[in-house]
Formats: C-alpha cells, sequence, structure tokens
C-alpha cells in the first residue's frame, strides 16, 4: 500500500504563486510515474502534469503549461507542483496520484493510488 498526502494548498490572488508537496510513504515511488490532477466544483477531474521515474520526462495539461512545473526528489519519496501566474481558473482541489503499472500516463484510470487532495483557490 502506498499513502499520499497532499499539502501547500490555500488562498491565493491572481498572479501569485503556490509549491504543492506530494509526501508518499510505504512504498518508494523513484521508479514510479507521479502526476497531479485536479478537479473544480461541478467538473470532472482532470489531468495537471505528470512526471515519471525521472523530471526529464514530464508532461502538462495544454490550460497550465508554461505557469506550472512538476517535480521530484525521491531522497524524499515527494512530488512537487510548483504553481505560478496563477489563475481564478486554476481553483479546484488538487490531487496527487501514483502508478505501479510502467509508462506515465493522463488518464486517471492509469494510477493505482490518490491522496486525499489540497484546496487550491485563487481569488481575481
Amino acid at each position: 500500500q502506498v499513502q499520499l498526502v497532499e499539502s501547500g494548498g490555500g488562498l491565493v490572488q491572481a498572479g501569485g504563486s503556490l509549491r504543492l508537496s506530494c509526501a508518499a510513504s510505504g512504498r518508494t515511488i523513484s521508479s514510479n510515474a507521479m502526476a497531479w490532477f485536479r478537479q473544480a466544483p461541478g467538473k470532472e477531474r482532470e489531468f495537471v502534469a505528470f512526471t515519471a521515474w525521472s523530471d526529464s520526462i514530464t508532461s502538462y495539461a495544454d490550460s497550465v503549461k508554461g505557469r506550472f512545473t512538476i517535480s521530484r526528489d525521491n531522497a524524499k519519496n515527494t512530488v512537487y507542483l510548483q504553481m505560478n501566474s496563477l489563475k481564478p481558473e486554476d481553483t479546484a482541489v488538487y490531487y496527487c496520484a501514483a502508478s505501479y503499472r510502467g509508462l506515465p500516463t493522463s488518464l486517471r484510470s492509469g494510477y493505482d493510488y490518490w491522496g486525499q487532495g489540497t484546496q487550491v483557490t485563487v481569488s481575481s
């Protein structure tokens, strides 16, 4: 079993920044694909970004490309999401996810473990 705990969410003004953290326990995530998804009220959970076993392999949703950066510290078993130039439309609950199946994917079905989420609210 893997437990994922997100932190770092909060209330920020448009144009501001936040850094989310996802701490994993129970198993190492150093060889695994890790991702961030988000879910706004009344909407489906959507892909934000993923990283494979190396920070050199990443992918982003078009809506966050150039503003968000996903990274990982395998020594700390932690994944991060640096969010800059935040917009009100980024308001959502952000979830961390881990895959033990191989290649990373933007599909929710490709992930085996999920955190409880952390709320990000961007005011205009």
